[in-house]
């Protein structure tokens, strides 16, 4: 199974929608440097499905752009929901681990605010990094 990132996405300070970066590097026991939820903890990355925002914009009036979610990683082509915890994945040059599927959800998320919803508790996943690289758009994203 192979996907496409169709961007990466960082935030300076927790709580914000993130924004489109040019590349990020992915580090193990790090995640994403620079971003506001880069740690050595299980959440280091998330990603999240290009179709799951698709099912939302046909909801609302405004564009959604990518990082609204909070996303570090859009990316079209696989349901990265449908992933078991412990899928191994190659993201860029990076290869991480699945260590969550969705998360709890704070009502006063920007996202929420604006759309009245956001796909992310129930769609997006978090990883961690097991081996160094980066990530950019028209990198793929490989289950191993």
């Amino acid at each position: 199974m192979t996907g496409v990132i169709q961007a990466v996405c960082i935030s300076e300070k927790k709580g914000q929608q993130k924004h489109p970066v040019d590349v990020v590097q992915l580090v193990p026991h790090e995640g994403i440097p620079g971003d506001a939820h880069a740690g050595d903890w299980h959440r280091m990355v998330s990603l999240l499905s290009a179709e799951s925002v698709a099912k939302l914009q046909e909801k609302i009036s405004f564009p959604l752009k990518p990082g609204a979610f909070a996303e570090n990683i859009l990316v079209e082509g696989i349901l990265v929901y449908t992933l078991p915890v412990g899928t191994r994945l190659s993201v860029g040059s990076a290869v991480c681990e699945v260590t969550q599927i969705g998360k709890e959800c704070h009502a006063d998320c920007a996202i929420r605010q604006q759309a009245g919803d956001c796909v992310m508790p129930r769609e997006g996943i978090f990883v961690r990094v097991l081996e160094a690289g980066e990530a950019k758009a028209g990198d793929l994203v490989k289950v191993l």
